[in-house]
């Protein structure tokens, strides 16, 4: 097995079957033959415990599985979520299963990164299906927006502009993803770009939603947008809080003073967390008046 075909994963190891090898399992339901297929990604332990032919319909399904969560982009992500599709239904309905339940309650920043990899996985099952990737866009941009992991922020929301612009290709109809993929180039800086995109927009949405579209395609073109790209400002306040978080206070309150002090971005984006954390710097410098009022901000 040539190694440059496969991506190296933790836990997974990959299995060239022999020639004629045939998948086969659910009391005879399942006959994929698996010549000219990549090679099988397997769990360690599995690889192990094949000592001749090929591994069982059981091993092919952890491995599959395993590998396409630790990475849903490598290398044969496609075909290996066809033989999940084919071969493996009570996987895939586990998959739909556990977004479903996400998407039913308030969640956790890791329970974030859970649902994008089965967002992913189901969108290898299913490329055509724009509501998919409109949907890993927005949680991509619900993660990036978030304080506590905004030095993710730069993967965050280049992968929310990345699918939400897939989803408009599959249906260019969709104004609500095309307000976010707006809102996915805003953040980058691509202020003229985000204007035009929401500018085609405007005909799909509600006449509240496109009131508040127009005033900001009008602030764009009058130049009122912060003076260097929000994400620039996000990675700033991810240093602030590491800075906060080593103890050193006076270095953060200056980095987010610095940030708020550009009012475009400090009007335009939930400051909420960021005034608090501002109050907490502040109250540690002994600065009580500075911390009353940012906390009052933060309210």
């Amino acid at each position: 097995m040539d190694p440059s075909t496969v991506t190296p994963l933790d836990g997974i190891s990959y299995f060239a079957p022999p020639a004629g090898y045939t998948l086969t399992g659910r009391d005879g339901r399942v006959a994929i033959p698996w010549d000219g297929k990549p090679p099988i990604p397997l769990l360690d332990e599995d690889l192990a415990a094949v000592k001749q032919g090929a591994p069982d319909y059981d091993m092919v399904g952890r491995g599959i599985y395993r590998a396409l969560r630790l990475d849903p982009e490598c290398a044969h992500a496609a075909e290996y979520a066809a033989v999940l599709g084919e071969a493996y239904p009570h996987i895939v309905s586990e998959l739909g299963g556990q977004v479903i339940m996400l998407d039913a309650k308030e969640v956790d920043t890791p329970y974030l990164d859970r649902k994008i990899t089965s967002l992913k996985i189901l969108a290898l099952l299913d490329p055509a299906n724009a509501g998919l990737q409109a949907e890993i866009g927005r949680t991509f941009a619900d993660r990036g927006a978030r304080l506590a992991v905004l030095h993710q922020a730069v993967e965050s929301w280049y992968g929310a502009e990345k699918h939400l612009k897939k989803a408009l290709a599959l249906d260019p109809s969709d104004g609500h993803a095309a307000y976010e993929y707006g809102e996915a180039l805003y953040i980058l800086g691509r202020y003229d770009q985000a204007a035009e995109v929401w500018a085609e927009a405007l005909a799909g949405l509600a006449e509240g939603e496109r009131a508040r579209l127009e005033t900001r395609i009008a602030a764009v073109l009058a130049g009122k947008v912060p003076l260097v790209p929000p994400l620039d400002y996000l990675t700033a306040l991810s240093v602030a809080l590491g800075e906060r978080q080593a103890g050193r206070n006076d270095e953060a309150a200056a980095i987010i003073e610095d940030v708020l002090a550009d009012p475009f971005f400090a009007e335009q984006f939930p400051m909420g967390e960021v005034y608090y954390l501002l109050g907490t710097c502040y109250q540690e410098m002994g600065m009580e008046n500075e911390a009353a009022e940012a906390f009052r901000r933060s309210a």
